[in-house]
């Protein structure tokens, strides 16, 4: 045993680096790759959520190393300042970032420049494979590094660019941990010489844009809508009143900005919104936890409010947070199944701005055509 263990070592210190090759895990490899993960990676292994990638490094057959590109951290002060966007454009954007989220070199196969030999093929075929996979392209790669067990050596041997450190703060299930943990290391590689200057620009280039234009709310954002609209009349009935008016209509009001529509849309922005989140909102508390209004009631609200009344609280509160757009996109549309009594259709016509995304809006009734 102990000569097959001897062989196998020389084998490996012999191994020409141009004979690795990396390529995606197969469905029918998930399995093995997240049991080895969970093994030998001291994070164990990390769910496919969202838009994942996984990557198998191989040579003669066999797996040497594993990596997994996943979603970019909603929030990181270094790498925004290294790409130098604000927080208006990051969440319209952060669909070009992934993170590097998982690398692991398996146990028998730590040798000389291998790591960075893996991540430089990873980054060559990445770009192609995520657009293959996700229908849109990619042009910053991100990861993080605990100090406390690592140096980031691989990451610098692989031309990666160290940003900075993170504050140590976690995500939670209530959003961010109270407490800082222990800072980690933030590395970046660009994938276009140009990728500072399109993740930062006003105005996305349309080769990047990814869905509707969107913004992102701040806490002040969630806390100021509902003052908003404290003068609309409400149109229910008041017994049986589970949710107020001004927190339905600020919830409905935020999911639209971030990119929502339609009514099942806006419920599922809503029951995604974390506990600190509803707070902001003004929502109900019910033993101990912030409750969100319902899909009925989203829509029972907004189908009944004056678009009118609604319309003139929505610009107020444009004329206090887009005072930065310098320019405007304008669009129109009929909605198909807001028909008043006299058989016409609402007509919406949107003004976006470019710099903040926030969306104005001049509602009027137009004859059914």
């Amino acid at each position: 045993m102990g000569g097959l263990k001897r062989r196998f070592v020389r084998e490996v210190t012999d191994v020409n680096l141009c004979e690795i090759f990396v390529q995606p895990v197969h469905s029918f490899e998930e399995r093995r790759f997240q049991e080895l993960m969970n093994e030998h990676q001291y994070l164990g292994a990390l769910p496919k959520i969202s838009e994942t990638l996984l990557y198998v490094a191989i040579w003669r057959d066999q797996w040497v190393a594993l990596l997994s590109f996943s979603a970019a951290a909603l929030k990181c002060a270094a790498r925004d300042r290294f790409i130098g966007w604000d927080f208006r454009c990051q969440y319209d954007r952060l669909k070009l970032i992934t993170n590097n989220s998982r690398f692991l070199i398996l146990p028998e196969w730590h040798f000389p420049n291998l790591g960075s030999r893996v991540l430089s093929l990873c980054e060559k075929r990445l770009p192609e494979d995520w657009r293959e996979a996700f229908g849109h392209p990619v042009l910053l790669l991100e990861t993080f590094v605990d100090p406390l067990r690592f140096k980031g050596a691989v990451y610098k041997a692989a031309n990666w660019r160290y940003v900075g450190d993170t504050k140590g703060f976690r995500r939670t299930r209530q959003g961010y941990s109270d407490t800082a943990g222990s800072p980690k290391m933030v590395f970046v590689k660009l994938l276009q010489q140009t990728t500072q200057t399109l993740l930062s620009q006003p105005i996305l280039d349309p080769a990047f844009r990814i869905g509707d234009p969107k913004m992102k709310l701040s806490a002040e954002h969630m806390r100021s809508l509902p003052d908003f609209f404290k003068t609309i009349p409400d149109p229910r009935r008041e017994q049986g009143w589970r949710h107020r008016l001004t927190t339905v209509l600020a919830i409905a009001a935020g999911a639209v900005l971030c990119g929502m529509r339609g009514y099942r849309a806006i419920s599922d922005w809503a029951d995604s919104l974390g506990q600190k989140a509803r707070e902001r909102f003004g929502c109900r508390r019910h033993k101990g936890r912030y409750i969100v209004p319902s899909l009925f009631i989203i829509r029972d609200v907004l189908i009944r409010v004056d678009p009118a009344h609604l319309d003139r609280a929505i610009i107020r509160w444009n004329n206090c947070h887009g005072k930065e757009d310098e320019s405007l996109a304008i669009d129109g549309k009929t909605m198909c199944n807001a028909i008043d009594e006299n058989g016409r259709r609402a007509h919406i016509m949107s003004a976006v701005g470019h710099q903040t995304k926030a969306c104005h809006t001049q509602k009027k009734w137009a004859p059914c055509l």
